[in-house]
């Protein structure tokens, strides 16, 4: 797996933003009553993602380190800004569906995570990459949890009646406790599956982000054997 892909499958697997990082919480509950909100929200921010990292990749020089949040925002917020008003624009149901979540992209902590975590210290291709694999693992997972709301929660896929006429939806799936509900089954079915993420292949001193370490990792397997045979010597 050559250094770009590894961005895409970091940010889809290993670092999920919803399922392992916990990031951008807010969204991922609250519009996925549906699996098209869900799409909705989650394309709108893997745009801003992409161009985001790359314009701040770009500029990483040249912004001083002094205002670079700032700056950080204002990028952000001009590129939310004109995704908004093309949704609305061309895809009004769906911007009345997700209404303020839309402008509420530019403190998604996802993004200004990536921006100073990665794209300010990475070559410009390099951070499209990540903000692509991002982008698609919130994306990803924005649908799932959208499609296990309204299928179950109210018979229908992408507003299309999918369940038998007998079928009594289960309606707290589509309220905020079936938000929870919905995630914390998704992540215990990834815990039992023993999908290999950031979470459970952390060492010591490590800050989770591998595109920034050049320390080769020890699974938690490898460092108990290791320890084991030191105490044996």
């Amino acid at each position: 797996m050559n250094k770009y892909t590894e961005r895409i499958y970091n940010g889809v697997v290993k670092e999920n933003p919803t399922f392992i990082m916990m990031l951008g919480m807010c969204p991922t509950l609250a519009v996925t009553t549906s699996a098209i909100n869900g799409f909705g929200m989650g394309v709108s921010t893997l745009a801003v993602l992409i161009l985001s990292n790359l314009i701040i990749s770009a500029l990483r020089k040249v912004i001083p380190d002094q205002v670079r949040l700032p700056a950080y925002i204002v990028i952000v917020a001009s590129l939310v800004t004109v995704i908004q008003l093309l949704i609305q624009a061309y895809i009004p149901f769906l911007y009345d569906a997700l209404g303020i979540y839309i402008p509420l992209i530019v403190v998604n902590c996802i993004i200004l995570g990536r921006a100073e975590a990665y794209a300010a210290k990475n070559p410009p291709l390099l951070s499209v990459m990540d903000g692509l694999g991002m982008g698609l693992g919130f994306t990803l997972a924005l649908t799932l949890i959208g499609i296990v709301r309204e299928l179950f929660g109210a018979g229908t896929l992408f507003g299309v009646q999918v369940m038998p006429g007998f079928y009594e939806p289960v309606a707290i799936l589509t309220k905020a406790p079936g938000a929870f509900l919905v995630l914390a089954i998704i992540i215990a079915i990834m815990n039992g599956a023993q999908i290999d993420t950031a979470a459970n292949d952390k060492v010591e001193s490590c800050d989770g982000c591998c595109a920034t370490c050049g320390q080769p990792c020890a699974t938690p397997k490898q460092e108990t054997a290791e320890t084991k045979e030191g105490e044996t010597v």
